[in-house]
């Protein structure tokens, strides 16, 4: 029994559509932990009182504003609940735009590129709002909708979305951008650090010396900036990377000496506490899915 509601809360953590389109609007106080997910995921903010912190930076949304939020990014909102929060939030499932990459045109450039840039912001120009109004308006009235040829039609409209706004992300300028967004640069030369060498050794002594900073002053600046612990921070990123390493098939024992973890044991509670499953059960489960998900395309 446990096994299997294991499996339900991986496969609720698992995008096993094409997308998915939520529109939502709350006047109360919402209050969400640090998180991510393995999917990608694009907010559009309409209105409302809402900081959004990704990695480690803090963007001020404004109406239209769009936030790409990369599979494994840490996030989390900060809302006010003085006035009304809407959104739409739309769960992008990768493979699903790989089948429709061509050469030249990566659907998923967007994500690849925010990522890269560490900016996840993109700020609408007073022209191009009015088309994504009317664009998003037809999507989610075909999602809605049951009619002859409307799962069609949902996902025809949806890459229409997808090669529309990698357009306007390509055209960004960088400084432009960067206006919009509030970070602490050290914290954020931290976070590329742990993310780059989560093989090594990242105590918090470490890397309070490499970067010239109390150990004390580090941890206390870098839950402020990121709503994590340094420890649990590491720990998560740890075991991202080595679920994506997993469902590529790579040993588990070298996947957990690859992600910086010393002992094997210890590894496998900690991916078992995070993900509800052995990291064998994970792979077999993921495995399992994303057959189901490629075989559902191909019929």
């Amino acid at each position: 029994m446990e096994k299997e509601e294991a499996i339900l809360k991986v496969k609720r953590g698992y995008l096993n559509g094409d997308f998915q389109y939520f529109h939502l609007a709350d006047r109360k106080s919402l209050e969400f932990e640090s998180h991510y997910h393995e999917f990608n995921k694009i907010i559009i903010f309409i209105s409302g009182d809402v900081t959004y912190l990704i990695e480690g930076k803090a963007y001020k949304l404004k109406p239209w504003d769009l936030l790409f939020v990369g599979s494994n990014d840490v996030h989390r909102p900060i809302i006010s609940a003085d006035e009304p929060y809407e959104r739409i939030i739309i769960w992008v499932n990768s493979r699903f735009l790989e089948l429709h990459n061509v050469e030249g045109s990566n659907l998923l450039t967007c994500f690849s590129f925010s990522s890269r840039k560490k900016i996840n912001l993109l700020t609408l120009m007073p022209e191009n709002v009015n088309s994504i109004k009317a664009t998003l308006a037809s999507l989610e009235e075909a999602v809605n909708d049951n009619s002859f040829g409307s799962a069609i039609l949902k996902n025809s409209l949806f890459l229409q979305f997808i090669v529309y706004i990698n357009r306007l992300y390509l055209a960004v300028k960088t400084n432009k951008e960067e206006s919009d967004v509030e970070y602490d640069k050290r914290i954020s030369s931290i976070l590329e650090y742990i993310n780059k060498n989560l093989g090594d050794d990242l105590s918090v002594e470490n890397i309070a010396s490499k970067f010239y900073m109390s150990k004390y002053y580090l941890m206390h600046k870098f839950k402020t900036q990121t709503g994590y612990t340094l420890h649990n921070y590491i720990q998560q990123k740890r075991l991202m990377l080595s679920a994506s390493l997993i469902k590529k098939g790579k040993q588990i024992t070298e996947v957990s000496l690859e992600c910086g973890f010393k002992d094997y044991s210890s590894f496998v509670r900690a991916f078992k506490k995070t993900f509800d499953l052995s990291p064998k059960q994970y792979y077999k489960t993921m495995l399992e899915m994303e057959n189901s998900y490629d075989m559902k395309k191909h019929r």
